[in-house]
């Protein structure tokens, strides 16, 4: 993982925070609502605050309920292979559901259903963490607590 710093611009940084923030919003809206994807929007919420506030950066990937799963991503690890089992059957229970008992459009129908197989082929293609690999790196040791930046 990258060292988080504060862009030099308050312009920009303000900027990055807000967006940081609202992405988080969706993200979590995303586990609510199975249209909503939750994944890029935490992800886009890291690289927002990685830039714009060390403080919520350390937060994010040090949450005890998505944290772990968003720095095996940003190391490059991957995802683990419980996970990709829980997105695949709760993509198909959804995609499903939604193409073949409210949805009324035939080739809407068809293309929910392709971009749902295109996405498990993605999602199965990932790496896995093995389960000797530490999830931190070298530049992660450089991080600064929440505790430093107060």
């Amino acid at each position: 993982m990258k060292t988080p710093y504060q862009h030099p611009n308050p312009a920009i940084r303000y900027t990055l925070f807000v967006i940081g923030w609202i992405s988080f919003v969706l993200g979590m809206i995303g586990l609510l609502l199975p249209v909503v994807p939750t994944t890029p929007f935490l992800l886009l919420s890291a690289a927002c605050f990685l830039r714009s506030s060390p403080r919520f950066y350390v937060w994010l990937t040090e949450h005890r309920w998505w944290g772990k799963y968003i720095r095996y991503y940003l190391n490059g690890q991957g995802i683990p292979r419980r996970i990709k089992i829980l997105i695949i059957a709760m993509l198909w229970i959804t995609i499903l559901t939604s193409s073949l008992l409210i949805v009324k459009i035939h080739w809407l129908s068809v293309m929910m259903i392709s971009v749902a197989a295109i996405m498990s082929f993605y999602i199965m293609r990932q790496p896995e963490p093995s389960a000797d690999e530490p999830i931190t790196t070298d530049a992660e040791k450089t991080t600064i607590s929440p505790k430093e930046n107060q």
